[in-house]
């Protein structure tokens, strides 16, 4: 069979998505065709934060088989990683795994595999046409991989190893490769830990992306606790960073316990993230910042749980990701769970549907609070209605009724209502 068009799918985080991007890339110059259709092969990127994760996988594995019964289906990722090192779904219906530490190489491992005869094309570069992203001048950057901190819930450092960073001088040269970029995000699995083994640091790669390149907008995919230092607050401040930084903050905080923070090993405490998180709240008032919440976790008494409901009830925090604690092999939290007490099933759904209502009353809050505000504005390549849509500087979306933009410009906007959950917003003229 000849292998002429490929697709992929990339489940989970930002950092998966920076990855799908490259991979394609590497595709494209290799002369093969991007065809979501009916791709010849097919590369999915897997995430193994949580076991419904990992099912979401599985579930399009098989469909994409019997979908398409000769596509060649490649697997990657943390789950892809996970499985090989435990020896499970070995009869999962694809013709190739990689694991994390051969993903750089996966589009030559596949390649070599099953296209023997290709060679890289003579142009360097090539933007796939489908991406969502590069279709409104947006472009997803991996600066960095792997964690250090080996927080007891989590089993991301055990799939993507000891921290590895791109140097600054890659990362900009992977800007200026893709012309007309109006937005870069920066994407990494701990922001803490880039530059550890280089010698730099995330302040000295946003001051030398705002030196050497014209991108309008900077934005993270999350910004870790150990980075919000006094040193990030006071960089935060400076009117280059108020101007070209994307006020979005997703941070990944876990817990408003101390207790069940310190059980986490996450050692950043409740009353220290929320001065923080305050504090970039004072220095951008209409900042959006989200976080990543796990309930039920070891030892975690209805008391515990209620810290951590009040923690976000008072923070600046506008919507949270809640997910119900569940055990991954490996983790330190797997063996302390053999003598620790884990809340019931119902009442770890119980406390997800808690926060879930107080984040949905805490985001239509914060989007009523947007009524008035003056921004600039990313036309997205989606539409609603036949109007554009579009992001704020603080990265919320707003539907740009009677305003015709093309896709990836950026536009002078003021929000003017709320209706059924969508922000709508017209022209705003600086001088008005």
């Amino acid at each position: 069979m000849a292998i002429k068009t490929f697709a992929t799918h990339s489940f989970g985080c930002r950092v998966n998505h920076a990855e799908r991007e490259e991979i394609e890339r590497h595709m494209q110059k290799r002369g093969i065709t991007y065809d979501g259709d009916a791709p010849d092969m097919f590369i999915i990127n897997t995430c193994s934060i949580t076991h419904n994760a990992e099912r979401s996988a599985r579930q399009l594995i098989y469909q994409t088989r019997r979908k398409h019964p000769n596509t060649k289906i490649i697997v990657t990722g943390c789950s892809a990683t996970y499985w090989l090192k435990n020896g499970l779904y070995t009869d999962l219906p694809a013709d190739m795994f990689v694991d994390n530490a051969n993903k750089e190489f996966l589009v030559e491992l596949a390649l070599k595999k099953f296209v023997p005869k290709t060679k890289p094309k003579d142009h360097a570069f090539i933007e796939p046409p489908t991406d969502a992203f590069l279709s409104s001048n947006r472009a997803v950057i991996k600066i960095q991989d792997g964690c250090h901190r080996f927080c007891t819930f989590c089993i991301v450092p055990y799939l993507r190893g000891v921290p590895k960073s791109r140097n600054i001088k890659e990362i900009i040269k992977i800007i200026h490769e893709q012309s007309g970029l109006q937005e870069v995000i920066l994407t990494a699995i701990n922001t803490e830990a880039f530059g550890k083994e280089t010698g730099e640091d995330l302040i000295s790669l946003l001051r030398t992306i705002f030196a050497q390149t014209q991108v309008s907008r900077i934005s993270f995919g999350s910004v870790h606790p150990w980075s919000i230092t006094n040193e990030f607050l006071d960089f935060y401040q400076e009117p280059d960073s108020q101007k070209r930084l994307v006020h979005f903050f997703h941070i990944p905080l876990q817990s408003g316990s101390n207790k069940i923070l310190q059980l986490m090993r996450r050692v950043h405490t409740r009353e220290d993230m929320l001065e923080r998180v305050r504090k970039m709240h004072s220095i951008h008032p209409k900042a959006f910042f989200s976080t990543d919440i796990i309930v039920g976790f070891l030892e975690e008494e209805d008391a515990d749980f209620q810290e951590t409901y009040e923690f976000l009830k008072e923070s600046p925090i506008s919507k949270f990701h809640v997910f119900p604690f569940s055990k991954r092999l490996q983790t330190g939290a797997y063996f302390m769970a053999k003598r620790l007490y884990e809340p019931s099933p119902e009442k770890k759904k119980e406390r997800v549907a808690l926060l879930r209502e107080l984040s949905e009353k805490k985001y239509t809050a914060f989007q009523r609070s947007l009524i008035g505000y003056k921004s600039q504005a990313l036309v997205l390549s989606k539409k609603k209605g036949g109007w554009p849509l579009a992001l704020l500087d603080n990265q919320m979306l707003v539907l740009l009724r009677s305003l015709s933009a093309e896709p990836g410009g950026i536009v002078d906007v003021v929000v003017k209502d709320l209706e059924s959950g969508q922000l709508i917003a017209a022209r705003s003229h600086k001088n008005s």
